[in-house]
């Protein structure tokens, strides 16, 4: 098996250290992903600039731009073979319900599913590192597992507990929960008084019953969303074409 990994947190994140270093041994691994912390990007390419790839001492490939570049051009112009299975994590915190649409770890994996390339991305519950090299352990049980059981191409969101691998027993399927709003922005100024904004922190939780990514977690469970891409409303697609006929 061939697996190319990524993330939003940059190469140095300690999340991607333990997936490469758990998929490793099942798999032929290439790194390829941002050289700072991008979260947040969502599924933006960088068009306005050109990229570029440098190699670190540990083999990883980093890219000065977002997850959704780094994958992009991986599969367009780097590599000369087509991986198998696209990863991207292990994310610092969970995304969940909502979230994954600004996600940058869920860019990643997404735009490997554009592709046809059956794609996971892999979050911790909680923020901190705590227990990743668990959850790495575990995201690999998850691909050695489930990973040729699916219709391919897939594309799943997956939400591991911060908790010692003995403890990560349960994985359950999970449709996305839903936030309230986000917070209000946070009004400061720089240094040389101009007024900024820093983006607030992310609403409650206003679905998050059983069935979802949200409660499932907070049981302490593994959480795996399948996402799909089509954003097509479709009732609202055919009341529209009545309305124009």
């Amino acid at each position: 098996m061939r697996i190319l990994i990524s993330n939003d947190d940059g190469y140095l994140a300690p999340g991607i250290n333990a997936l490469a270093e758990a998929l490793a041994p099942i798999a032929d691994i290439v790194v390829v992903a941002p050289d700072s912390n991008r979260s947040g990007a969502s599924n933006s390419l960088s068009l306005d600039r050109p990229l570029s790839v440098q190699r670190a001492s540990n083999g990883f490939y980093f890219v000065n731009g977002t997850p959704t570049d780094c994958v992009h051009v991986a599969l367009t112009g780097m590599l000369d073979y087509r991986p198998d299975l696209v990863v991207s994590g292990i994310n610092n915190g969970p995304n969940m319900g909502d979230d994954t649409l600004y996600s940058g770890t869920v860019a990643a994996a997404t735009e490997g599913y554009l592709f046809g390339i059956p794609s996971i991305a892999f979050s911790q519950g909680s923020f901190g590192w705590e227990h990743v090299e668990d959850a790495a352990r575990h995201a690999r049980d998850i691909i050695v597992r489930y990973g040729a059981t699916l219709p391919s191409p897939y594309l799943l969101n997956v939400n591991i507990p911060n908790q010692p691998y003995d403890a990560l027993t349960k994985v359950v399927a999970t449709r996305l929960g839903r936030r309230h709003q986000a917070e209000p922005v946070i009004r400061a100024h720089d240094p040389r008084g101009k007024e900024i904004f820093w983006i607030g922190p992310p609403g409650a939780t206003r679905d998050a019953g059983p069935g979802t990514d949200f409660h499932a977690c907070a049981q302490g469970w593994t959480s795996m969303t399948p996402l799909q891409i089509d954003l097509t409303h479709k009732s609202q697609l055919d009341l529209l074409a009545s309305g124009l006929a």
